[in-house]
């Protein structure tokens, strides 16, 4: 499973993330850093590798290392284990097609989580939960809300979001394109004190 922008949808469950740029979670746990411009053909290995699993993303991109970089994107992080990568997430600015935003109280500030995916092989390790935090506190850290986007159909994710306790916003549906209407539950961040359940 997958989240956010575009149809990405989330996966693992909730801890908290001490902050840093490079943060093991355990001796033998998964390594957190900023994604680079080498990591992309990796990312899309995985991404695949989401795809034939999970139909994550729903639509395959024509272009898997452009749609994980597009231009709107603050921030991306990946998480390694054993020096390969094993999953991703991006924050990005709010674009025309996302719901969430939206439902925010008017005048909040919001960066948009997506592009949350983990590797058949690594799910069980907490990766795709500390990838989810560290986006919120990035977008806490530039003083905004992590909100995101989750096709209806993603039981598994909502349940992550509301056990790490992310707000429920409310539902809609985005526009993926060519005449695709996707209904989408939306979720807010939990404020930074708030602790997973």
């Amino acid at each position: 499973m997958a989240a956010g922008i575009g149809g990405a949808q989330g996966i693992g469950r909730c801890a908290c993330f001490d902050g840093a740029m490079n943060s093991p979670i355990d001796d033998a746990g998964p390594l957190l850093r900023d994604r680079t411009a080498g990591d992309l053909p990796a990312c899309v290995a995985v991404l695949r590798q989401v795809h034939l699993a999970d139909r994550y993303p729903t639509n395959w991109p024509v272009d898997p290392a452009s749609w994980l970089s597009e231009s709107a994107v603050e921030g991306a992080w990946v998480a390694e284990r054993g020096g390969q990568v094993v999953g991703h997430v991006a924050l990005a600015r709010v674009s025309s097609g996302d719901v969430a935003p939206g439902l925010l109280a008017p005048g909040a500030r919001a960066l948009v989580v997506g592009r949350l995916f983990v590797g058949p092989a690594a799910r069980g390790l907490r990766c795709g939960a500390l990838l989810l935090e560290r986006a919120a506190g990035e977008a806490r850290r530039r003083g905004a809300r992590a909100v995101l986007d989750v096709v209806t159909t993603d039981t598994a994710a909502v349940r992550l979001y509301e056990r790490a306790g992310w707000e429920f916003l409310g539902a809609g549906q985005q526009d993926w394109g060519g005449g695709q209407l996707v209904d989408v539950r939306c979720y807010a961040a939990p404020p930074a004190h708030r602790t997973s359940r």
